[in-house]
């Protein structure tokens, strides 16, 4: 018998279960929540007055637009959900007065889906919409993230406006599907 053939064969046996590979594979589970968060930022109030004239026969003189606040939000929506939008409406109205909203473009630091704005819109005890379009995204957080938010005020009609010093008025905004 040929030892030397014997001993290649034996080898190459061996050699093939020395090299082999395994391979296996264990499940995992990865969950993603449904999250709807939203804030204004930052924090406190505005004061927006009306300056009397100084001659009279002149009209009121409206306040500066205010520019100082930003609606961030963080939005991970179920799948097939509805894209989301944000309202915003008023505790009470001033008679002659209209209060006006507009949400800027989205900027900052953030990704995703970001909402569009609606434009200027006057705001009313009922709520009305000032971005929709939300997907999935987030904003970043605090000023100069998200959409910067200009609210002014006007008086609309002459006739049925009375003085009123210090009105609270809270402006309510929501976030919703």
């Amino acid at each position: 018998m040929n030892y030397s053939k014997l001993s290649l064969l034996v080898f190459f046996a061996f050699s093939c279960n020395l090299f082999s590979q395994t391979t296996g594979s264990k499940n995992a589970s990865v969950t993603l929540p449904v999250v709807t968060l939203m804030d204004i930022e930052p924090a406190g109030n505005i004061v927006l007055n009306f300056t009397a004239p100084t001659e009279a026969g002149n009209t009121l003189i409206n306040p500066v637009n205010n520019t100082t606040k930003w609606v961030n939000y963080t939005s991970a929506v179920a799948p097939g959900g509805l894209s989301r939008k944000i309202t915003a409406s008023v505790n009470q109205v001033i008679p002659g007065v209209q209060i006006k909203i507009q949400a800027a473009a989205a900027s900052g630091a953030g990704g995703g889906t970001m909402g569009t704005s609606s434009g200027l819109v006057t705001l009313s005890t009922s709520p009305v919409t000032i971005i929709s379009g939300i997907g999935g995204a987030y904003t970043g957080t605090g000023a100069s993230n998200g959409h910067m938010l200009t609210i002014s005020v006007s008086p609309t009609t002459y006739a049925n406006l009375s003085a009123v010093i210090n009105s609270p008025i809270t402006i309510t905004y929501t976030i919703t599907e």
